[in-house]
């Protein structure tokens, strides 16, 4: 199994989203988990979203990327889900073969009416998981 690593500022969104549907389409090949660089509360945009593809996300917690990394948690692959700069306060984790970045969106700066929200929230879901389906149908094939 190939361990992966999401992390984004506050594992309350992004990096949540990209673990559930790697842990459901990817169960096969992939174990994932995701941290935060600064962990905070899940956004109830994203839990709303989540549940109407069918995943739960309601009870979920968030996590330090720096405690796992104080653990000594060891990763095949880190996707940093937030923009670059952020995502250069990333510990560097031993072993990691392959660090990727993939720049989305913080819901938590989106703007408009809670459905202009909820729309945006839909199209940041597609496209993770769209990137997810691209990361398993690359990796898979490595163990």
């Amino acid at each position: 199994m190939i361990k992966v690593l999401f992390v984004c500022v506050h594992n309350s969104a992004r990096s949540q989203m990209a673990e559930a549907f790697l842990n459901d389409l990817g169960k096969d090949y992939f174990i994932a988990e995701s941290a935060g660089l600064e962990p905070g509360t899940i956004n109830p945009l994203i839990v709303k979203v989540m549940a109407e593809v069918g995943y739960d996300l309601s009870q979920n917690t968030t996590n330090s990327v720096f405690d796992y990394f104080k653990e000594g948690r060891l990763y095949s692959i880190i996707v940093k889900v937030c923009d670059l700069e952020n995502g250069q306060r990333c510990p560097i984790f031993p072993l990691a073969m392959n660090v990727l970045d993939w720049t989305f969106e913080d819901p938590a700066d989106f703007t408009g009416t809670e459905e202009e929200q909820l729309e945006q929230a839909r199209h940041l879901r597609y496209k993770i998981r769209e990137n997810v389906i691209d990361l398993i149908n690359t990796y898979k094939d490595s163990i």
